[in-house]
């Protein structure tokens, strides 16, 4: 990408957008083009449409999504599928009318098999079936990277796609129950101090194993690939290490400080049981993430702390 090149920024207020925008601003990048969802509703196919004939962007990095945890996903299949594939469907194709340069679409790893060979392979696509509470939201990631794929074999584009792990960091979503493991936890703990509680109850049994990727560590590989890849087949986003619920529990409540006892709620689903990427692609690429979680934890509390208007209920 040419440092003048216009760049568009789906979802620039959301934690993987704005770490985009951050690292596309440390790298120089001067023609960065966003808007906010009152100013471009995504769902809207004429909307896009018109945005896209008048911008003319060259480079798209789509980090627009409707988002949440277990929770949310389990309660709100119907939209988590609805709204993610029309808004991705409207900008790839917005963006292959009006002849822009490369996009960069961002998925999640849950587009992977529920019980698919621990560390999964971006082969493993669709070789078996999806966890079911986020199923609705795997398959529109799916499709998505689908669709990048389709344009690129029938038209010759060159669309990318990326899958990162459980991400965490700066303007993460706090909410309680519509936010993701970690900073769900932060907000969990953080109230547990402020309040005196004896005890913190979290879901499941601690069992599961999970990989977290700092945003701003997904923000620089976003970059990187703009400028180094190009294939049909996505690229895992990692660390390539996975630390179960039980043990993330503990250091979040190191990191806030939090003393009391920390009880787990069996009749609660655990998710999938595992869930690390194989991070070879981007590694035999010349990749690698830079933040070690504990560290990135703390700038996340930081960030949970001073940002009042991401610590509201």
């Amino acid at each position: 990408m040419e440092k003048n090149a216009k760049i568009y920024v789906a979802g620039h207020r959301g934690m993987v957008g704005s770490a985009i925008v951050r690292e596309l601003q440390r790298c120089g990048y001067t023609n960065i083009v966003t808007r906010t969802h009152k100013e471009l509703d995504l769902c809207r196919q004429q909307d896009v449409e018109r945005f896209f004939e008048q911008e003319k962007p060259e480079y798209v990095f789509l980090a627009a999504a409707k988002v949440g945890g277990i929770v949310a996903n389990s309660n709100a299949l119907a939209d988590f599928m609805y709204e993610n594939m029309i808004l991705e469907m409207n900008v790839i194709h917005a963006a292959w009318q009006n002849g822009c340069k490369k996009l960069l679409f961002l998925g999640s790893s849950c587009i992977y098999p529920r019980l698919a060979p621990q560390p999964m392979k971006e082969s493993c696509l669709l070789t078996s079936s999806l966890e079911e509470t986020n199923e609705a939201y795997a398959l529109a990631k799916i499709s998505g990277l689908k669709y990048c794929e389709y344009l690129n074999r029938q038209y010759g584009t060159d669309f990318i796609s990326v899958m990162p792990t459980n991400l965490y960091g700066p303007n993460d979503n706090y909410h309680p129950t519509h936010s993701h493991v970690l900073p769900a936890l932060i907000r969990r703990f953080h109230e547990a101090k402020e309040e005196g509680r004896e005890s913190v109850t979290c879901w499941g049994d601690g069992t599961p194993l999970r990989e977290f990727l700092y945003v701003d560590d997904l923000a620089d590989l976003c970059l990187f690939l703009m400028n180094n890849y190009s294939g049909n087949e996505t690229v895992n986003a990692g660390t390539g290490k996975e630390i179960t619920i039980k043990a993330l529990t503990e250091l979040v409540a190191k990191v806030v400080g939090y003393e009391g006892e920390i009880l787990w709620d069996t009749s609660k689903p655990n998710g999938t049981p595992r869930k690390l990427l194989d991070v070879s692609k981007s590694a035999a690429m010349g990749w690698r993430y830079r933040t070690e979680l504990e560290d990135g934890i703390k700038v996340a509390y930081e960030d949970f702390l001073n940002n009042p208007m991401r610590a509201e209920r």
